[in-house]
């Protein structure tokens, strides 16, 4: 018998799976020829994850060179490095406001003593203003004394002692002789003879208080014991009291008791 069919017994053809009514084999044998199984090829989770990851590095790597690229055209060719940004760590205050801890937290420079020291030595020296020295109050006395007055030798009584003065429009009085002994207001002085039914000697006060209202500009007559009130050229008042008239035409003198005093 020259069939090729596997007889009972015999081994199954590698590859193919064992006979039997299960797989396709003749019924009860056994020895029958069953379908081929079919191969499945199993694909472990690992290497998706290699391929994924793979893939992933390379994308990155492929962004950074563009980036680069990019950031070194629009600087002309110059990179700048990057710049590490120090960490700082906050703190809330009981106030609720933030404060940055941490050693290298910057430090106000302005309260150093380095600062201080620095800005001292910058600031221009203080230069004291020149003191003016002090007016002095109305009524002192700023010269007393026995004063010859005489035709030829007018006199300013705004010096101290009274003298005559090489500029003329600066003297005060003159005395010239106009049939008796004349008394001449000079260069915007002023006089006034003082009467008082008591006698009284005028103070710096009776003067001040009358000479503006009833001084004048005009010549008076002398006569020993009487008494001026008077202002100066530069505003002083004086008080002249007649001790001694001697003297005529270009020798007539007059002797007076002077107190002048400031305004």
């Amino acid at each position: 018998m020259n069939s090729e069919e596997p007889r009972q017994g015999w081994p199954a053809p590698p590859g193919l799976p064992p006979a039997g009514p299960a797989n396709g084999g003749y019924d009860g044998y056994g020895g029958g020829y069953g379908a081929p199984a079919p191969i499945v090829v199993a694909r472990t989770s690992s290497h998706r994850g290699a391929w994924i990851g793979a893939g992933a590095t390379l994308v990155a790597a492929v962004i950074g060179v563009v980036g680069t690229y990019l950031v070194s055209s629009n600087s002309g060719g110059k990179s700048t490095p990057p710049v590490a940004q120090a960490s700082a760590t906050t703190s809330a205050t009981p106030s609720g406001a933030e404060t940055r801890g941490g050693d290298d937290a910057p430090s106000d420079s302005s309260q150093s003593p380095e600062s201080t020291q620095s800005q001292e030595a910058s600031a221009p020296p203080e230069t004291e203003a020149p003191q003016t020295p002090a007016a002095k109050p109305g009524g002192m006395e700023e010269w007393k004394g026995a004063l010859v007055i005489t035709y030829t030798d007018s006199k300013d009584l705004d010096s101290a002692p009274p003298t005559e003065s090489e500029i003329r429009e600066e003297n005060d009085f003159s005395v010239y002789p106009f049939g008796d002994h004349m008394l001449r207001p000079e260069e915007g002085a002023k006089a006034l003879v003082w009467k008082d039914a008591t006698n009284k000697t005028p103070s710096y006060a009776d003067c001040a208080r009358d000479i503006d209202t009833l001084g004048t500009d005009t010549d008076m007559k002398l006569k020993t014991g009487m008494v001026v009130c008077a202002s100066t050229n530069d505003g002083r008042l004086a008080r002249l009291t007649v001790k001694e008239l001697a003297g005529l035409a270009s020798d007539t003198r007059a002797v007076f008791d002077v107190v002048v005093w400031s305004r």
